[in-house]
């Protein structure tokens, strides 16, 4: 990264971990290209830390290059021209330099460990146990393969459950910290950059240089050389084994089939027959079962709908999927030209009702209303729709909006709409105080703006 941006939430654990009497152990899972390295390597700095990244190499290849490293990092020849066919060992090696002050290990992509020897984590678990627990030392472990990373670290069943101090699960960057990576870009283009890139730190760095989003679309994943072009494959084939019914699963959702019985019936399939499917991409961060907000037991709701959450995957599946042949053949100009007709009203006015929400929650915050709501979400029941319903759900206000990213200025009619539709919503319906906001990212006719001067329950957002 250029930059490192955001994590001070979890540089601030991380600190006061560091800083806590004795040891501590701490687990950084998450998605691929989320920042966990980026992170980690941050918060060494200036410590006296050991940074170890493991390979899909043998156990015993890791083990000689965690032996170099120790022994590189300690001065100590003898380790260095030893052979050492212990793990404990080389972490004894280590003692020395926990007398003056802390030492930071920190083991990358960890859960390469336990796929080469799946008994890796009660090794660790009898040297924390036995080296490392009563000594000053704050040992982090780190990895991509989330599935992994939580069997072998945090679950009960788990050697090392029980063991450890904290852990961060790191998730993308949220939109509002974008103008901090593009800051001569307008909002709008920081929408259309946040709705390909979806907040990956990595995804981020390579669209840096590009004069607009489509140049950096045609460079980064249209390209069959260029690093994003297969991105999917890559992260679901180090996750799960049957890639080809994952993909079916995704693909089918990115053309609309939301609801479990049209996926099933797109695939074919018996509904309890995507259960795995389904929960395992909810697990990984690509998917969502998303509920009418106002539900009041959403895991029994029957109106749940399954949604991408992840931008670029969306993206990947609505543009690049069902386009590769005429990639493969050389016409990606006709691609492009898809994209280019589709990308605003099929795709970024999507993401757009995101940024919304949370913008919502910015909103509430620093108090725009004088009461604060704790919940938030889309609302939805037949053929009728609304953006965003906010309420407290121990009170008696409520808030509806409109999301509108298009080209025109919002106006009285789409107040008009809403206020029709609120009706239908059935929260408290007697007793509640309604407010209604609209978003617009083209801004709002006059006549809409002198009305709002007028109600106090009408915010216009742009």
């Amino acid at each position: 990264m250029k930059r490192f941006i955001d994590r001070e939430e979890e540089i601030k654990f991380l600190n006061n971990e560091y800083n806590r009497k004795g040891s501590s152990l701490v687990v950084i899972y998450g998605r691929r290209r989320v920042g966990k390295t980026a992170l980690s390597v941050a918060f060494s700095k200036n410590k006296n830390a050991l940074y170890f990244l493991a390979t899909e190499e043998s156990e015993l290849q890791n083990r000689k290059a965690f032996k170099d490293a120790v022994a590189d990092f300690c001065g100590n020849e003898l380790l260095k021209n030893s052979k050492v066919e212990s793990w404990d060992i080389i972490f004894k090696a280590l003692q020395p330099k926990t007398v003056n002050e802390k030492l930071l290990i920190i083991i990358d992509e960890f859960q390469n460990l336990g796929k080469s020897n799946p008994s890796f984590p009660s090794i660790l678990q009898k040297i924390w146990d036995t080296v490392l627990k009563d000594k000053n030392v704050m040992l982090i472990l780190c990895g991509s393969l989330i599935s992994m990373m939580e069997s072998q670290t945090l679950n009960y069943t788990s050697p090392l459950y029980g063991r450890r101090t904290g852990q961060i699960k790191l998730k993308q960057i949220p939109f509002s910290h974008y103008s901090e990576f593009f800051p001569k870009k307008n909002r709008k283009d920081l929408i259309e950059y946040y709705a390909v890139t979806g907040g990956v730190p990595k995804y981020i760095e390579l669209f840096y240089d590009f004069e607009n989003i489509y140049s950096a679309i045609e460079n980064n994943v249209l390209s069959k050389q260029s690093f994003l072009y297969d991105e999917p494959n890559f992260l679901l084939r180090h996750e799960v084994t049957e890639v080809g019914s994952y993909f079916s699963v995704i693909k089918t959702i990115a053309a609309g089939n939301q609801k479990l019985g049209k996926i099933a019936a797109s695939l074919e399939l018996q509904q309890t027959g995507l259960t795995k499917y389904l929960k395992t991409l909810i697990d990984l961060g690509i998917l969502e079962r998303e509920v009418p907000v106002t539900e009041e037991n959403p895991e029994k709701s029957k109106k749940g709908l399954y949604k991408i959450k992840d931008n670029f995957v969306l993206f990947w599946f609505k543009f690049i999927y069902p386009n590769l042949s005429f990639i493969e053949s050389g016409n990606k100009n006709l691609v492009m030209k898809k994209i280019k007709a589709n990308f605003i009203d099929g795709h970024v006015s999507y993401v757009y009702e995101d940024i919304c929400i949370e913008e919502m929650w910015k909103l509430n915050t620093q108090g725009k209303w004088d009461f604060t709501f704790d919940k938030v979400g889309r609302w939805w029941n037949g053929d009728k729709e609304i953006d965003i319903v906010a309420f407290d759900s121990t009170g008696k206000d409520i808030i509806f909006g409109e999301c509108k990213y298009w080209e025109g200025k919002v106006g009285l009619n789409v107040l008009a709409a809403l206020e029709e539709k609120a009706k239908f919503v059935e929260w408290k319906r007697e007793k509640r105080r309604e407010h209604f906001i609209l978003f617009g990212i083209n801004g709002f006719t006059d006549e809409l703006v002198e009305l709002a001067k007028k109600r106090e329950d009408v915010v216009l957002c742009e």
